[in-house]
């Protein structure tokens, strides 16, 4: 199939799944999974086969990348022990069970580690998408533990495959190194290119310029990371949250209005192709199992989704007891979450394009030219377990979340209230000395003082909740009277168009025909 068909296929998949997942109130991803599967019947896309490196080294540094930058890394600090916990103790017991289930399923044991550290991380775009309605705090533990997971299950898988290939020898020095290597490397690339990202931007003027070197940033972190064998994953997660943290203070205002056009537009039509292209694998997997092989697949991803659920539950609530038994300080009885929350957390856990990446990242032959034992049925578990988790439990969490009776969740809104105020009170109160510096007009001093003086009694007016405040009202009515004013402008600009310019069309940045002043 032409690449440029399976471009529009997948943008039309995209676009049509987001629309009816709105109308039918399903989790968008939900509806993009059925639709890849349905694309997949059409016999033009059947030999269609997502190349691991499209998902490792294409989509998957810029998803984690935003994923990144917009993660709040005071609250990782402040959840670090349990981000830590979740990202390697449950990643490792997860590979391991799922191993263990995979070769009383008939798989050896290489091949079932495999299928075990494909199916143990979570994915961080997934839980962003189907997981919105939590709490802020249980958000970002579990998109936190979604960014660092990914290095953990990424060892295991290289263990796995090369144990099964004869490379890899499996002692206790020899895994702890490699886990150095892959967490200490790839944290130490990340630092040094978020440092070069940092220098750039200070001396790049131009918007766009600055906003290439954070198009290059995470694709540049990946590659180096991989260069040295350690973790690609975490060098461009540890590269995104520094850059969160020194970004406001760094980059132009105009800089950051063209990166927040950008990437949230991007990574939306990336993560919505993963989730087609997930679904496509899935047909692309079926046609090579026969039939006896399809029954015991299917019974495999029966067992390999309960075991996840299984261990994830048991992790959540055993971790949660013995760290209560451990750890009595007061600081720490503040971090507890109720056993309902608990609950939710645990129905959170999905797999997503990490996962499928992994699978189809296992080799089809030896360098004896077997092939490698259980690769099509690795690949067909692995989606179906992602379809498994994204779907049932996809369609589960918002019934759990209602039954969970979770506390409202204001830290945001109270955060952002007070950084206004804060904020303008200083400015109004720097006001007469900034005036005077620049020799500003009273008049003009006047206005801004009064225009400050209804921003803030606005915003306060807004943390006190009252939506029959005088000042609420007034900013109310002050919006929609300047916004039908704008689209009043707007329809002149667009009628004096039609009147005068229908043959010299204007460029962007020119001035239109009729004000150009004839010479004499």
């Amino acid at each position: 199939m032409l690449g440029l068909e399976l471009v529009v296929v997948l943008g039309a998949a995209v676009l049509a799944g987001n629309v009816l997942g709105q109308r039918l109130r399903v989790a968008p991803p939900v509806v993009l999974l059925v639709a890849g599967a349905l694309i997949g019947l059409v016999p033009a896309v059947r030999q269609t086969q997502l190349p691991p490196e499209v998902v490792l080294l294409l989509f998957l540094p810029v998803l984690l990348y935003w994923e990144s930058l917009t993660t709040s890394m005071r609250e990782i600090r402040t959840n670090l022990r349990g981000i830590v916990l979740l990202s390697t103790v449950l990643v490792i017991l997860t590979a391991g069970a799922v191993a263990v289930a995979g070769h009383a399923l008939g798989l050896p044991w290489g091949p079932a580690w495999a299928l075990g550290a494909a199916v143990a991380p979570t994915d961080a775009t997934a839980v962003s998408a189907l997981a919105g309605s939590l709490p802020r705090r249980q958000i970002t533990v579990l998109r936190a533990e979604s960014l660092v997971n990914d290095g953990t299950a990424l060892v295991i898988y290289g263990l796995a495959v090369g144990i099964t290939v004869g490379e890899e020898h499996l002692t206790l020095p020899h895994v702890g190194a490699l886990f150095l290597l892959a967490y200490g490397g790839g944290a130490g690339v990340g630092v040094a290119v978020a440092w070069a990202n940092m220098n750039l931007r200070r001396r790049l003027d131009d918007a766009l310029l600055g906003n290439l070197v954070m198009i290059l940033a995470p694709f540049t972190a990946y590659l180096l990371a991989e260069l040295i064998h350690a973790s690609g994953v975490l060098a461009v997660v540890v590269s995104g949250l520094i850059m969160a943290q020194v970004a406001p203070g760094l980059i132009r205002a105009e800089h950051r209005r063209q990166a927040l056009a950008f990437w949230p537009l991007a990574t939306f039509i990336i993560n919505g192709a993963l989730f087609v292209l997930v679904g496509v694998e899935l047909q692309y997997a079926l046609r090579h199992l026969s039939r006896s092989d399809l029954r015991d697949a299917l019974i495999a991803i029966g067992v390999v989704s309960m075991v996840l659920v299984a261990v994830r539950f048991a992790f959540l609530f055993s971790s949660a007891y013995l760290i209560r038994a451990i750890d009595r300080r007061p600081e720490q009885r503040l971090r507890r979450i109720s056993d309902r929350a608990r609950v939710v957390s645990g129905l959170a856990g999905f797999r997503g394009a990490v996962s499928l990446a992994v699978a189809l990242s296992v080799p089809e032959t030896l360098d004896s030219g077997v092939s490698f034992p259980g690769r099509a049925f690795i690949v067909f578990v692995t989606s179906g377990v992602i379809v498994v988790t994204l779907v049932v439990q996809g369609l589960l969490l918002p019934g759990v979340v209602r039954w969970a009776r979770l506390p409202r969740d204001t830290s945001v809104d109270q955060e952002q209230i007070l950084a206004e105020t804060t904020a303008t009170e200083d400015a109004i109160e720097a006001l007469p000395q900034l005036a005077a510096e620049q020799g500003t007009a009273p008049k003009v001093v006047e206005w801004l003082r009064q225009e400050y003086e209804a921003n803030l009694a606005t915003v306060r007016a807004r943390g006190a909740g009252g939506d029959d405040d005088p000042a609420l009202l007034h900013n109310r009515h002050y919006t929609d009277l300047r916004l039908a004013l704008i689209a009043t402008k707007r329809a002149t600009v667009v009628r004096l168009r039609e009147r005068h310019g229908s043959t010299t069309p204007c460029s962007a940045g020119s001035k239109p025909p009729w004000t150009t002043k004839k010479s004499g």
